[in-house]
């Protein structure tokens, strides 16, 4: 199995015509609640798999930092995927998506407590226990803080990942958007983050609205997103970098053009 290198995107159906025609394509990351544990395969993972593109399971329902332990079958579900996909390894949020049997249907954050750790650290440890490949955690892009944090945003993901051994998912977008709502330096999480951790890092594209940035995943990627995306390569380049688009889908040149800038500001070489 190959980790993820290069430049990737986001595997969707409604652009998998677009994605099956990038020739220097290595790997794409898909939704993992969308793949099938059994029976056929979407068509266009198949011939991902047959040109030899790595495919990254991605889970968005595990609610890793809910109170309540993982539901095992959401975690042998994820495993069963990523086995499909012959993956190197899986990814999920750190965030909750449910409590007390209710669902949200958002990624909602955590307070940076040192109990929330704890539930984030024993729900990863539950799910490691019956996955067969290294999972990455994902930081989510939240509009606010909960009151009374007790750590540090980079404190709080490096204890997570001391404890649990678990791979970061940098979501370079998310970093933006956190630190232009909370009137914070970017810069600053990065210098203070285990960049040596990243297994691969994500790029999207948000829109202000109300004074807020929002990271919607269906706007281009703004010029600080790519210029942010520089600064983490020239601090430690990670060793793949995911476009991701989840609706509002341009024409394929647009595409293109976004997949040809983050390669550039990251120095890779380009997929299309």
């Amino acid at each position: 199995m190959t980790g993820p290198s290069g430049v990737g995107i986001g595997w969707r159906p409604e652009i998998a015509g677009f994605v099956a025609e990038l020739p220097g394509l290595r790997f794409v990351e898909v939704v993992a609640e969308g793949v099938p544990a059994s029976g056929p395969l979407p068509p266009g993972l198949t011939q991902l798999r047959d040109r030899a593109v790595t495919v990254v399971p991605h889970g968005v329902r595990l609610s890793l930092g809910g109170a309540e332990p993982v539901d095992p079958a959401r975690v042998a579900h994820l495993a069963a995927v990523a086995q499909r996909l012959d993956a190197p390894l899986v990814s999920e949020h750190i965030a909750f998506v449910r409590a007390g049997g209710l669902e949200a249907g958002h990624l909602l954050p955590l307070p940076r407590s040192r109990e929330a750790v704890d539930a984030v650290c024993a729900n990863v440890a539950r799910a490691q226990a019956e996955l067969p490949v290294p999972i990455a955690l994902e930081p989510i892009a939240a509009l606010l803080d909960w009151p009374d944090d007790e750590l540090t945003e980079a404190d709080f993901l490096t204890e997570i990942l001391d404890r649990t051994g678990a791979l970061l998912l940098l979501d370079v977008a998310n970093v933006h958007a956190n630190a232009r709502n909370r009137g914070a330096d970017p810069l600053a999480l990065l210098d203070r983050l285990p960049l040596e951790r990243v297994a691969y890092a994500h790029v999207a594209g948000g829109a202000e609205h109300g004074g807020l940035y929002h990271d919607t995943h269906t706007d281009p990627v703004p010029a600080a997103v790519l210029e942010l995306v520089g600064a983490l390569c020239a601090r430690r380049r990670p060793p793949a970098l995911l476009l991701e688009r989840d609706g509002h889908y341009p024409p394929a040149a647009e595409l293109r053009a976004e997949l040809d800038a983050l390669a550039s500001a990251a120095g890779f070489p380009a997929v299309t």
